[in-house]
């Protein structure tokens, strides 16, 4: 018999945020599938995010639940510190987990290899196991609150940083938003020259930041454009190798996306993979995206098109 335990922290208001949710909805399909299982949830609570602090935590809850099986949201907090915790506990971890079933009984979870190209099923013999599930798998859970039987398990950890305060850059300026229900791409097209023989740089940067403002969309990137500032070219200044998607960048999972000055080669919309609706704006009818990579293609001026779409929004 598995013992299931879901850990999750607490954001600053008290309430679990959307990855959090979404490995919760994973824990109790695993539990309902698995006849005579138990699932138990621990909220870690520490207040700044530590290594030393949060490790601690989340061994103290597993020793104490006695878990075999434990589920967290593969959140930046999570995925710093639950490798040494299955360390310590003489266990086993795997992240970047897409998908958790049942395979002749045995707990099987998928995963992505080789830059999203191939998916492998796989079991571990190994106890307690940690599984990090990647945000946007799963549908966040939804219910009505219940009453629980609450069990306070002591961790102690000496802490050797002190925090001071939180930086962040304002809304309007962060470029990359997980939760986002739009993915915006920007090609290195946006930097070549136009019809009048110019590049206009900043008015198409001017023309991307509008629409996030906007929209609240999130920005990528192509590869190309990316490492266009180590050519010496002309750059949008917001662009890092943060917002890179594709083989040797990221895989997002937005709901729907934009790809605008990109030619949709296949190393970049392998990164595409689990944007569930796709379009793409671009002069090449014979483009990649026409290949069957996208779901509609606009043949058409990226400057004049998200000039009107600004205009309309």
């Amino acid at each position: 018999m598995e013992t299931i335990l879901l850990l999750a922290h607490a954001e600053e208001d008290g309430s679990l945020a959307k990855p959090a949710r979404e490995a919760l909805t994973a824990a109790k399909s695993l539990q309902e599938a698995l006849p005579g299982s138990g699932l138990a949830v621990s909220a870690v609570e520490v207040s700044q995010p530590r290594y030393a602090t949060d490790a601690a935590a989340a061994e103290s809850a597993v020793r104490g639940s006695g878990a075999t099986v434990v589920i967290a949201p593969a959140t930046s907090r999570w995925s710093r510190c639950l490798a040494g915790v299955a360390q310590r506990l003489n266990g086993r971890v795997d992240t970047h987990v897409t998908g958790i079933s049942l395979l002749e009984g045995k707990i099987a979870v998928s995963r992505w290899y080789y830059r999203q190209r191939m998916e492998a099923l796989q079991t571990r013999a190994e106890r307690p196991w940690f599984i990090l599930v990647d945000p946007g798998c799963y549908q966040p859970w939804e219910g009505e609150p219940v009453a629980v039987s609450v069990e306070k398990i002591p961790a102690t950890a000496a802490a050797r940083t002190t925090f001071l305060e939180y930086r962040a850059p304002k809304a309007d300026e962060q470029t990359i938003r997980p939760d986002a229900e739009v993915l915006l791409v920007a090609g290195a097209g946006w930097t070549k020259k136009q019809p009048d023989g110019k590049t206009h740089v900043e008015q198409a940067g001017a023309l991307i930041m509008d629409f996030l403002r906007k929209t609240q969309s999130s920005l990528g990137s192509s590869k190309s454009l990316v490492d266009l500032g180590t050519e010496g070219q002309a750059v949008l200044q917001f662009l890092t190798h943060l917002n890179q998607v594709g083989q040797t960048g990221s895989t997002p999972r937005h709901p729907r996306g934009l790809s605008t000055c990109c030619h949709g080669e296949e190393p970049h919309v392998v990164g595409w993979r689990f944007v569930n609706e796709r379009r793409a704006v671009n002069l090449d009818p014979n483009c990649g995206w026409a290949q069957g990579k996208a779901d509609v293609l606009y043949v058409a001026d990226a400057f004049a098109v998200m000039a009107k779409v600004n205009e309309l929004l």
